[in-house]
């Protein structure tokens, strides 16, 4: 049985690599690259992988986010995360949003491999720098949904006009969602938000 397999990441360079590697493997073939985690969902939705490649720091919707939109519209697909980081806060998010399989970019590619095919058969996989992580804590913030992606565009230097505009809400929920971040986490202004966005993950900067 052939695995159709979509890759999402914000370097073109690494797409490539990773598909050169994907497509010469005869029971796998990449049927779709995304740029930004909002592209990987409308393609996931559109191509019916039936694994996707995900890079946890992905702009414009990061991959907690995009791998709850995936998985929420058809939980046949499985989520392999990629990330330069085994942090236990990452490992635990990417969990916790549904994915099966976590692996840093710094392996082989035999993990990731092995990884594609673990989680098509639906078991998990963790590559050897991860395993250790897979009882991790979560992180303590308790932000919802919506916050998280409020709190990673802000990160990225986006405006409260631009913000509602993406996330097709009225520009006062923005606010609304931005000071409850604060009192949330206990921070002050955009700086402070953006400096614990990049330290959790929630944001590629």
């Amino acid at each position: 049985m052939t695995i159709r397999v979509l890759i999402a990441d914000d370097q073109a360079m690494l797409r490539e690599a990773l598909a050169h590697v994907l497509e010469h493997e005869p029971d796998i073939v990449v049927v779709g690259q995304a740029c930004n985690g909002r592209a990987a969902v409308e393609l996931a939705r559109d191509l019916a992988p039936d694994v996707v490649v995900l890079d946890v720091a992905l702009p414009e919707l990061n991959g907690v986010g995009a791998t709850q939109r995936i998985i929420a519209r058809n939980p046949a697909v499985r989520v392999v995360a990629l990330s330069a980081f085994a942090d236990p806060h990452f490992v635990t998010e990417m969990r916790q949003a549904g994915a099966t399989g976590y692996v840093v970019k710094a392996a082989t590619p035999v993990d990731l491999l092995r990884a594609i095919r673990a989680v098509h058969r639906g078991q998990r996989y963790f590559c050897p720098p991860v395993a250790d992580q897979a009882a991790a804590r979560p992180l303590p913030a308790g932000l919802g949904r919506r916050e998280r992606e409020v709190l990673q565009l802000i990160a990225e230097g986006q405006r409260g006009a631009e913000i509602a505009r993406r996330l097709h809400i009225a520009e006062s929920t923005v606010e609304v969602h931005r000071r409850n971040i604060m009192r949330k986490l206990g921070l002050h202004g955009v700086a402070e938000l953006t400096r614990y966005a990049i330290r959790e993950g929630l944001s590629p900067l």
